[in-house]
């Protein structure tokens, strides 16, 4: 099915309200009743400034954080198929319109080992940057360094606010005349207005691209169906996994053809268990608007060779200084780690709840999911002197931290020892 479009409800309030729902942080421009109307609810809702002085050269008055331009219902043809069934929680995971799976849900996950599993990961929205200064024009906007990046280059890369805080997370591939960019949907209609706003005078054009991203969870190789339009192998810490981007009027073809060349359909609850054992977040759900890049130890690049998300050898982007000033002077307070739940708890927790140690909150909540060979499993964001406390709590469930999510020490800070020399220590 093609995809849903409705407006907005007319009232600035409900609108509010509806965009915070669908976890969208849309980028407008507003008028002066407007943001009066706005700054009336900002405090309660908790929004973030978009730094001002980057749209100088734009008359507008100001810049907030507010609306979708529309509301964006998704219905993937592969629900179609016989036991699919959809997330039936209300969730922040970027989960609707595709299947959560297909009747065996932990079968479809363990068919990944000495195998390979397809998942319909269409709900993801492409955004399209094409001419002569794309790579320059998203080198400077993004933490990633895509200004040499050549053709078949796939990374992740990050869009922060002035102060380093996680504004938009995606997954970039070069092909041979533009950039691809896929993020979840709802995070699309804010980045494509930030991207389309920051053209200016660059020979640049930013458009949605109607591709659908299937993924492919497995060792074995199998054949790439012809109306591929790209194939990125993304490194991380999982099980082998490759991303396809095909036409979206040929999901299912493509789908049949990755079927009958050996891959089984699997539903996204699969795809979500993986990734939670590779320790990749959601931003919406596993995430919060304080979060900054170094809280995902792995989206740090040290090495020339992974890429990852933030590019530490770079030009100048906004939010830069937080990144350095960690990296050099400090660590961040909170990490991402993997969460082993008691799966005999009476009730399972909900995204965003308080995780605590004898009482006192140490971190928040993000995805849950059933894994097959772990039981319950969760991401959480937790404070660094909570990872060595023992059994932490997320209301009546008990929890332990994988140690393998815990990263290794970083060692001495290169800023932080030049400080300490010229103090003296």
């Amino acid at each position: 099915m093609p995809l849903q479009v409705g407006g907005l409800p007319s009232s600035h309030e409900q609108g509010l309200k509806d965009a915070i729902a669908a976890g969208d942080r849309g980028i407008i421009g507003v008028d002066k009743r407007q943001r009066r109307h706005m700054l009336a609810h900002r405090t309660s809702i908790g929004f973030h400034n978009v730094d001002d002085r980057l749209f100088s050269r734009r008359k507008l008055h100001t810049f907030d954080y507010a609306l979708p331009s529309v509301v964006v219902s998704y219905s993937s043809p592969l629900l179609q198929r016989a036991g699919a069934a959809e997330h039936q929680d209300a969730t922040v995971l970027d989960a609707q319109g595709v299947a959560w799976h297909y009747g065996n849900p932990l079968g479809e996950q363990r068919a990944a080992d000495g195998g390979t599993i397809v998942i319909d990961r269409s709900q993801r929205r492409v955004i399209r940057v094409s001419g002569k200064d794309a790579a320059e024009f998203l080198n400077n906007l993004l933490s990633q360094k895509l200004d040499a990046a050549p053709a078949g280059f796939s990374a992740g890369a990050l869009d922060l606010d002035i102060q380093g805080h996680i504004l938009h997370h995606m997954d970039i591939t070069r092909t041979e005349d533009a950039f691809l960019i896929d993020v979840p949907a709802a995070q699309f209609n804010s980045l494509l207005k930030f991207l389309t706003m920051m053209v200016f005078w660059s020979e640049v054009t930013v458009e949605e691209a109607d591709i659908a991203i299937l993924t492919l969870l497995g060792d074995t190789d199998i054949a790439t169906p012809p109306m591929v339009e790209f194939s990125r192998e993304v490194q991380w810490s999982g099980i082998r996994r490759i991303d396809l981007g095909v036409p979206r009027e040929s999901l299912v073809e493509a789908t049949k053809w990755l079927e009958e060349s050996g891959a089984r359909l699997a539903g996204l609850m699969a795809f979500t268990a993986e990734r939670v054992r590779a320790h990749e977040p959601e931003l919406a759900a596993d995430l919060d608007n304080k979060s900054i890049p170094h809280e995902v130890p792995q989206w740090i690049s040290r090495d020339a060779k992974t890429p990852a998300h933030v590019h530490l050898n770079k030009g100048c982007y906004r939010g830069q200084e937080t990144v350095a000033r960690v990296e050099n002077l400090g660590r961040s307070p909170r990490l991402l780690v993997q969460l082993h739940l008691d799966g005999s708890a009476p009730q399972r927790p909900n995204v965003g709840d308080d995780i605590t140690f004898n009482g006192r909150k140490v971190g928040r909540i993000g995805t849950i999911v059933d894994d097959c060979d772990y039981g319950p499993i969760a991401l959480g964001l937790v404070k660094r002197s909570a990872l060595d406390a023992g059994t932490l709590e997320v209301g009546d469930t008990a929890a332990s931290i994988d140690p393998s999510s815990i990263p290794e020490d970083e060692g001495p800070k290169a800023g932080r020892e030049a400080v300490n020399r010229l103090r003296g220590r």
